[in-house]
């Protein structure tokens, strides 16, 4: 080592250790509290039974959990399938600069300054017939829209609502994705005499893949893991058309009390999401690999 180098200082390192106690008693240790109930039979507060894996098995073989888990996969894609799009579609309508980009960035914001209880509320009262203005106006046009009755027509109504809550978030990440690009690439595409299509396949999109990639993790996430609005809006009903898996896991919880086969169920959740995720993240990496090779 070169006598005149200084030793490094890693006193710094102290600074991060508040955030890591944080971490540590709101993250890992319900963690542990959840992986203690899933291996024990809680009879009563003073008696507890050890089980292992038994309630991992009958969670797994719950029919119930198993129709749950494909109506929260077909919500989380058909979530990606429209609000990425429509996201990146509103991104390229707004304003690159000027005081109507900042105004129009304050206004598709406003959406996601609403609680999500509120949410459901809103969506609530706007789908009613005989108060709500989208009921009314559907009804008008002589169909017959009823989101608490009908279970396609629930699905439908939480699955426009969480469009209308959360795609401003993949507009506005997508918007900071296209400011960063160089005019340059524009200028040179100007001069190539490029299409708005090819600026957009060959320089916009691969430039916004890492913020794309971010929005469809986020989106991915949240939605799979939604809850609030649908409970406000239809209490994961009619039948069980909206009971998701968060909603199911905390009837589990919280209805019927069954603490040890809902903590063996929050573990296999919180499994399937990062399973699900680090397959996606990787699927997004290797397409965008595959897009940024140099053609032969």
């Amino acid at each position: 080592m070169n006598p005149t180098t200084k030793p490094l200082n890693q006193k710094a390192w102290l600074l991060v250790l508040p955030v890591f106690i944080c971490v540590a008693f709101s993250a890992i240790l319900p963690l542990m509290t959840v992986v203690n109930y899933s291996v024990q039979d809680i009879i009563s507060p003073e008696r507890r039974v050890f089980v292992g894996t038994e309630w991992f098995a009958a969670v797994m073989r719950d029919d119930e959990l198993h129709s749950a888990l494909l109506r929260q996969l077909g919500f989380s894609l058909a979530v990606l399938v429209v609000e990425i799009p429509l996201g990146i579609a509103l991104a390229l309508s707004m304003p690159a600069t000027g005081w109507k980009a900042s105004a129009l960035l304050v206004v598709v914001a406003l959406s996601l300054l609403v609680p999500w209880n509120v949410v459901g509320t809103i969506w609530q009262i706007y789908g009613r017939a005989d108060i709500g203005l989208l009921g009314h106006m559907l009804q008008r046009m002589g169909i017959d829209y009823n989101y608490t009755g009908n279970a396609t027509h629930a699905w439908l109504t939480v699955l426009v609502m969480d469009v209308w809550h959360w795609t401003p978030l993949v507009a506005l990440l997508c918007f900071a994705g296209l400011r960063a690009i160089p005019d340059a690439y524009y200028q040179a595409a100007r001069i190539d005499g490029a299409s708005k299509f090819a600026v957009f396949r060959y320089i916009q999109l691969p430039k916004m893949r890492g913020v794309l990639m971010i929005a469809v993790l986020l989106r991915f996430m949240d939605s799979f893991m939604i809850y609030t609005e649908p409970f406000v809006l239809t209490g994961g009903g009619p039948g069980n058309a909206t009971t998701f898996l968060s909603q199911y896991l905390t009837q589990k919880a919280v209805g019927q009390f069954d603490l040890g086969p809902a903590a063996a169920f929050s573990l296999i959740y919180f499994l399937i999401i990062l399973l699900l995720c680090f397959v996606l993240y990787n699927w997004m990496q290797r397409v965008g690999t595959q897009d940024t090779r140099p053609q032969e």
